[in-house]
């Protein structure tokens, strides 16, 4: 495996330029139970129906479902890529409305605690494929952790979820704080999910955001909110998308919107791709020494 990743490594020194670099995205709870997984899935069809190239990657690793609310059997994991030396292309699953997929299957605690030659291994895997996408989207483990923060810093940007709990927003808070003792400069978007209505979940983003401002002196983006629907549950039990299974619910309604908004302010943005170093350099730096 590590000869493989050597021999891809030099092959593709020449073939890494950053003006291709998808977007990387990181969605995050402070705790589980928030509806992280489903938001990403839906998040992802969303991108995928406005026309972008997405790769949907469960990063739970041990606790990923997300084929499971898609409705597909995940034949290779990403623990496959390390336990049986497949190829990242290998894993590739087709998922609804054009999306890729990529499970995080069981049997691996922590990512994290790869040693440094797998861990050189998923990175030149993730350099055969990143090229054919515009986003990337990373459905993160529950909870923070250093190791998980590691990860977290190579990301373009940040997608945290909450809902209006007193214990949700509290943690939600926990892991920016902790992201911004590490870096105060990736951009952060705050979501809320399960609202009861509108009002109920503008004021809690204004609450969130407000404190983030405050207390650890960082601008973080507002994205919108989801409202508590029925819908949800029922397409969990059919194992289908909400987005798909019923496209004009509110719930629906609501992520598009969210969709939108995200696309609006990152054209706003107008980023320079040149000025910022690549998502794969930045997980060479923090995870592979000497590269």
């Amino acid at each position: 495996m590590i000869d493989q990743a050597s021999a891809l490594r030099k092959k593709l020194a020449s073939m890494n330029n950053e003006q291709d670099q998808p977007k990387s995205i990181a969605v995050i709870s402070g705790k589980g139970g928030v509806g992280k997984s489903n938001l990403s899935l839906n998040f992802s069809i969303a991108i995928s129906q406005l026309g972008k190239k997405v790769l949907l990657f469960d990063m739970d690793i041990g606790m990923g479902n997300i084929d499971i609310l898609m409705g597909i059997t995940a034949h290779h994991t990403i623990v496959d890529l390390f336990e049986n030396n497949l190829s990242i292309n290998d894993l590739l699953i087709k998922g609804p409305q054009g999306i890729d997929y990529i499970a995080g299957g069981n049997g691996l605690p922590n990512l994290f605690k790869l040693d440094e030659k797998k861990s050189e291994y998923l990175i030149d895997q993730l350099q055969l494929v990143l090229n054919d996408y515009d986003y990337v989207i990373f459905d993160m483990g529950a909870g923070m952790t250093e190791e998980n923060v590691k990860f977290l810093m190579a990301m373009d940007e940040i997608f945290v979820i909450t809902t209006p709990e007193p214990t949700s927003i509290t943690d939600a808070y926990s892991a920016m704080k902790y992201i911004c003792l590490f870096d105060q400069s990736i951009p952060l978007y705050l979501i809320v999910n399960r609202a009861e209505n509108e009002t109920e979940g503008m004021q809690t983003l204004k609450r969130l955001k407000q404190a983030v401002l405050q207390f650890l002196m960082k601008e973080v983006g507002v994205l919108g909110v989801l409202l508590d629907d029925k819908t949800v549950q029922k397409a969990v039990s059919h194992q289908e998308p909400f987005l798909i299974y019923a496209p004009k619910a509110v719930i629906s309604k609501n992520l598009l919107d969210i969709c939108k908004n995200y696309l609006g302010k990152h054209k706003e943005q107008n980023h320079d791709k040149n000025q910022k170093p690549s998502f794969i350099s930045k997980l060479q730096r923090f995870f592979v020494r000497g590269r």
